[in-house]
Order: structure tokens, then C-alpha cells, then sequence
């Protein structure tokens, strides 16, 4: 979810191989370590924070998808008519963003942009309809994949003057200025992605693949680390189709371990009933184990309450906050890391949950009043999670002990919003496992067999 979306949306799903049938229906919770360092290796984000424009001291700075394109695959776009998805989070190094080094690439033509949720620009909230407009600086249609459509009709690739030109748009320059070209000819998505399945630059990409697939058009996903590390699996594996939503399209964990890249090869040959004509461009000098800060790049946040790379470690866990009546941090500065409400006692919660001694993290007392979203302009207690070790820290399985130990405290007051957490988690085991009080721990001992299958099929389409 885009760090969440706001309504839930169900689409038409996706036809699957047989070889998949009854992934879905498995009952899976926790954390399994795979890849080369099997057990020991780095396994999610840096918790160090972010990292500057310099490579650290002795390391090389990873080459992203956008600056091999440019650099040694240039015959991939040359001479042909370009369509961009992409976002803030789309810039180089040197935070130059995809749509400017497109714009002024010799015999490149970037003809139309294309905004998943939050837009182009990165200036909606979560759930917030997005316009078409007409950008100003480049002169490019921009059309709206969370907005009057998630799935992109073909008419925005292939009649993209006609379709931009009759759509009602709400925004205030409904008049276009200049002249725009019928289609294109190849569609490209430069977009950072956090590692979790509950974001929607994730269906936005299937979607973008197959109607790409149906007009004939090439589709082209400049890849990007993963924040969270490409080594751990956790978290239950989508109960398919019924829990298929714009939010988790297809049966893989929560935290799934792979590139966009990756995961488009993974939705090319498993998912897709019309396969899409799909080129990765790898990155360079990435691997598996690296915490974000370890790359040497620049973070830019990839929706508006995704501000740091410590927020997307959390992430994974913290978004479940989302399915219950306690605040998840939004409306203040650490999104995801502060959490309560405000018949929360935030002294007595820390010390209760710290007594756990849950690996790589420590809850430190918090009060906040958040200026928008739940309990906006009411003062909250709560915790900041603090994660000591990236290495160690299980996301999902602390944020179970959290809304354990909140609905034994605080019985009367505690709520799942039930229909939105199990569509987020993917399965309603979880949800009426704590309702019944079952163990934490006995929930996470059933999570490693499901792990490991989904570790065997993603396999093959690993590039690092």
C-alpha cells in the first residue's frame, strides 16, 4: 500500500499456473532466512539510517537500472517513442530525476508520463484520487493510475492524444497546450518499492504489464534495491483469489525478498494469463544481504509517509496497525515507528512489551498528537519501536506480540477493523488466532514450510 492505501479495491484477477494452485490457501506467518548466507547473512534494511551521495568509505555505490539503461543500454529506447511510471523516488545517483535524463537523452522521445498512487509528483495522500493533467515543465501528458483508473486502459498507451483530450480531468489546466503522439512504443516503470507486499506500486506494475501485454508493447522495469533486504521471507503467503486486492494482487508473503525487477519476472511467468515482452534492466553492485544505507545511495521517499529507510523496516510489521483502532504514527514525524491511542498508558506498554526481550528492537514511551489521520489533534501514548538489529529483527512477528499485549491490556478498548486487516494480512488466521488467544509463538511455528516453498518457486527468477 502505497503506505496504505485507502480504499481497498478488488480487481479482476489473474489467471495462474496450476503449478501454484493451493499456494495461496496455506497457512503461513513468519520468517524464513534463504539466499547464499542462509541464517547469517543481512536480512532487511540498514537500521543505521540513510545514506549521502558518497559510497561509504571503501564500497563502490550500486549502479541503479536507470543508470545502466543510459549508459550501456541506450538501444533499448533509441528511436522509439517512450512512456515513463514513475515518481519521485525515480532519479539517479545524483538525484536526477528518470523524466529529466529521458527528456534530454539524444534520440530518445519521452511522450507521456505516468503517476501511480500519490502521483507523479508525490504530492497525494494515500487514497487520494489523482487527476490527469498536462505537466508544465515537460509539456507530457501525465495520466493517473490511482485515480479514474488503476488498470490502465489501452487507450492510454496506444491513443494517448484522443484519450487525454476527451477525459473529463478535474485538474485546472484542462486545456491542452501541444500536440501529442498517438502511442508509444515501449512503457517504462522506474519506481522504489519498499519490500512488502502491502504497497500498491506493486499492482500498479502488474497492471502496467498486462495491458502492455494486450496492446503489444514493450515493458521495460528499471530495477532498484529492495530496502529490506532480498534474503528474509516472512509473513503469511495471500490466500488467492479471495483476498486478491489492489493491495496484494497474487499468493507471496508479506515480505517476499525480491527486486521489481525480480517480482516482474516472477508475475511474467506465473501470473499473467498474456505474457508481456519484459526487459530488466539489472542493477549493478547490488546483493542480497545489503541494508539500504550499504548501496551508497540517496533515499527519496516513495509516498509521502515513507520518509526514511528506517520507516520501510518497520514497515512490514507496522502497517498492520492500519487493520485495528490504534494509530500507526501518520500525521507526525516517524510514521510506522510511533503507535498508540489515546487511552494508552505509554509508560506501561513499553515496560510490558520490552519485558518480551523480542529480538533487535527496544519500545521507548512516546506521546503524540497527530495533525492528521486517526485521532487527528488528540494526544496519544504510546511507543517508538527502535530497531537495534536489522539482522534479528522480525517485523511481523513483533508487531503480533504488540497487538497481543494491547488487546490483553486493554480489552475494552482494542479493535480490529476486521475486514481491512485480514484483506492487508491476506488471511483471516491471524486476526481470529489472537481473538482466541493463541501464542505467538504457536502462530510463528506454522510459517517456515510455506516460507520455504515460495523460496523455491521465486527462485529461477532471481537476478542477484
Amino acid at each position: 500500500m502505497s503506505d496504505p492505501v485507502g480504499p481497498i479495491r478488488n480487481r479482476r484477477k489473474f489467471h495462474m499456473k496450476k503449478s501454484l494452485a493451493g499456494l495461496g490457501a496455506i497457512f503461513l506467518l513468519g520468517a524464513v532466512v534463504v539466499g547464499p548466507a542462509c541464517g547469517t547473512g543481512p536480512g532487511i534494511g540498514d537500521a543505521s539510517g540513510g545514506s549521502s551521495l558518497a559510497a561509504p568509505a571503501g564500497r563502490t555505490m550500486v549502479k541503479l537500472g536507470i543508470e545502466v539503461l543510459l549508459e550501456k543500454r541506450l538501444d533499448l529506447i533509441r528511436g522509439r517513442k517512450i512512456g515513463l511510471v514513475t515518481n519521485p523516488s525515480g532519479v539517479n545517483s545524483r538525484l536526477d530525476s528518470t523524466i529529466a535524463l529521458l527528456n534530454r537523452t539524444a534520440g530518445v522521445e519521452l511522450v507521456a508520463l505516468y503517476g501511480p498512487e500519490h502521483g507523479v509528483r508525490g504530492d497525494a495522500q494515500a487514497g487520494e484520487y489523482v487527476a490527469f493533467y498536462q505537466d508544465k515543465k515537460f509539456g507530457l501528458p501525465v495520466f493517473s493510475l490511482y485515480g479514474p483508473s488503476m488498470k490502465l486502459p489501452a487507450g492510454m498507451l496506444t491513443s494517448i492524444d484522443e484519450y487525454m483530450r476527451s477525459f473529463d480531468t478535474t485538474h485546472e489546466d484542462k486545456k491542452l497546450k501541444t500536440a501529442m503522439t498517438k502511442g508509444i512504443d515501449a512503457l517504462l516503470f522506474d519506481i522504489q518499492d519498499v519490500g512488502t507486499r502491502v504497497y500498491t506500486y506493486q499492482a500498479t506494475m502488474a497492471y502496467a504489464m498486462q495491458t502492455c501485454a494486450e496492446s503489444g508493447i514493450e515493458f521495460i522495469v528499471l530495477d532498484r534495491p529492495n530496502p529490506v533486504g532480498g534474503e528474509v521471507l516472512e509473513g503469511p503467503v495471500l490466500e488467492y483469489p479471495e483476498f486478491s486486492s489492489f493491495v496484494g494482487l497474487y499468493p507471496y508473503p508479506l515480505r517476499f525478498g525480491m527486486t521489481l525487477g525480480e517480482l516482474a519476472r516472477l508475475f511474467n511467468d506465473k501470473f499473467l494469463e498474456k505474457k508481456v515482452k519484459l526487459t530488466v534492466v539489472p542493477m549493478e553492485g547490488w546483493s542480497r544481504g545489503m541494508g539500504y544505507a550499504e548501496t551508497g545511495l540517496p533515499w527519496v521517499a516513495p509516498s509521502p509517509n515513507m520518509p526514511t529507510p528506517e520507516t520501510a523496516i518497520v514497515y512490514p510489521g507496522q502497517v498492520f496497525l492500519e487493520g485495528t483502532n490504534l494509530s500507526e504514527g501518520r500525521g507526525t514525524a516517524h510514521p510506522f515507528e510511533f503507535f498508540g491511542a489515546p487511552w494508552i498508558d505509554g509508560y506501561e506498554l513499553a515496560a510490558s512489551l520490552n519485558a518480551l526481550r523480542l529480538p533487535g528492537v527496544i519500545f521507548r514511551e512516546q506521546w503524540f498528537t497527530p495533525t492528521f489521520s486517526k485521532f487527528k489533534g488528540g494526544l496519544c501514548g504510546g511507543c517508538q519501536l527502535h530497531v537495534t538489529d536489522r539482522k534479528a529483527y522480525r517485523p511481523l512477528e513483533t508487531i503480533l506480540h504488540v497487538l497481543k499485549t494491547i488487546r490483553d491490556t486493554y480489552a475494552e478498548k482494542f479493535e480490529f477493523h476486521a475486514k481491512y486487516f485480514d484483506t492487508i494480512m491476506g488471511t483471516t488466521k491471524v486476526r481470529l488466532a489472537l481473538e482466541k488467544g493463541t501464542p505467538v509463538t504457536e502462530i510463528v511455528a506454522s510459517w517456515q514450510d510455506g516460507l520455504r516453498a515460495f523460496e523455491e518457486l521465486r527462485r529461477p527468477f532471481l537476478l542477484y
